[in-house]
């Protein structure tokens, strides 16, 4: 069997930690279902760019390109601005391979306790869009020291974007409880967003199984916390998807478990798999941080990569750690160390 090449970036903080539980449980769902994964580590980090000037080298797209796919732990280092660090590394890979879909699961598990009163049963997901929007690189900086200074940042929606995220997260609902909901806020942003709504519209139509409603950001904001049961699949924008998709972290108990998968739905690119909760410098080290959020990072890159059995291995197993307060870490009220986290969801796996 030829193995699947699988790039790793532990990055910085806790990821390095996040990463080699990730790996151990990649390693054990591997045997058991016969998968073999070959992996290249690279230092490409807040620490290379402290020393050489740069967070990946030059031919770092060019180098990756040959992966199957790319786990990634965190990026963020006190030092380094975070605008540095974000568009040295992860946005550039997200763009030179086309990851267009952002997909964030969001899931209220057994045993972990939501801030919200009454969260039982919350599982739904959100499809972000993950390369244009309000994230662009056009715009720029005037008059800089001046009391007339200025900066000008501008949003690009196009009209092939709309579509094909709008198209993604359609086909995932049809396969979920054919329920999706489209962040916008037409009713203040007067051009991109009532775009993003006429192509949304336009491309909901040929699914007509699928009940489509609109939400304005603010208003979807609270029903997040109001009422998250009634979600199936979020779609939204690039800057609204960040924002709700880590709010909606926040109603699952934790972002410490949160995955995401940066997807090229097409397979022509590598895909990139990363927990969403940063490098956490204040608990780099202590051997405390939650590897759940790489963990299922790695179990939606398995999916990804052909192996749906193996992925429901490791998502199983992780319902099953997180039920337990001695095989939860601090952030989720238990007492166990990442060792203890990590060692626990290999023996559920095996």
């Amino acid at each position: 069997m030829t193995a699947q090449k699988i790039a790793v970036i532990p990055g910085d903080g806790i990821g390095g930690e996040v990463i080699d539980s990730a790996r151990a449980v990649l390693d054990a769902v591997c045997v058991k279902h016969s998968i073999s994964l070959s992996y290249t580590d690279f230092d490409w980090s807040c620490e290379r760019y402290a020393n050489e000037g740069a967070m990946m080298p030059a031919d770092g797209i060019d180098t990756l390109r040959e992966f199957d796919a790319i786990l990634l732990g965190a990026v963020g280092w006190p030092g380094v601005p975070d605008h540095v660090s974000l568009w040295g590394l992860l946005i550039p890979i997200r763009r030179a391979f086309r990851q267009y879909v952002n997909l964030r699961p969001i899931r209220v598990f057994d045993g972990v306790r939501s801030p919200l009163r009454d969260a039982d049963g919350v599982d739904f997901v959100v499809v972000r869009e993950n390369v244009e929007g309000e994230y662009s690189e056009i715009g720029g900086r005037m008059n800089r020291g001046f009391p007339d200074e200025m900066a000008v940042q501008e949003s690009v929606f196009t009209r092939v974007g709309i579509t094909r995220i709008a198209d993604y997260a359609l086909e995932l609902a049809a396969t979920r409880r054919k329920r999706l909901t489209s962040a916008t806020k037409s009713n203040g942003i007067v051009h991109t967003l009532p775009f993003w709504d006429e192509v949304v519209a336009e491309r909901s139509a040929r699914h007509p199984d699928i009940e489509v409603v609109s939400e304005h950001i603010d208003a979807l904001a609270a029903k997040f916390v109001l009422d998250p049961r009634r979600f199936d699949v979020v779609v939204a924008s690039n800057l609204f998807g960040d924002i709700l998709s880590d709010l909606a972290a926040g109603v699952a108990g934790s972002i410490g478990i949160a995955p995401s998968a940066n997807l090229d739905p097409t397979k022509q690119y590598p895909s990139m798999f990363e927990p969403v909760h940063g490098s956490a410098p204040d608990i780099a080290g202590r051997g405390v941080a939650n590897p759940v959020g790489a963990v299922w990072s790695a179990a939606m890159m398995l999916d990804h990569l052909g192996h749906p059995a193996a992925a429901a291995d490791i998502v199983t197993a992780m319902a099953a750690t997180l039920a337990e307060p001695h095989t939860r870490t601090g952030d989720l009220g238990g007492s166990a160390s990442t060792r203890e986290v990590t060692d626990a969801l290999v023996d559920a796996v095996r």
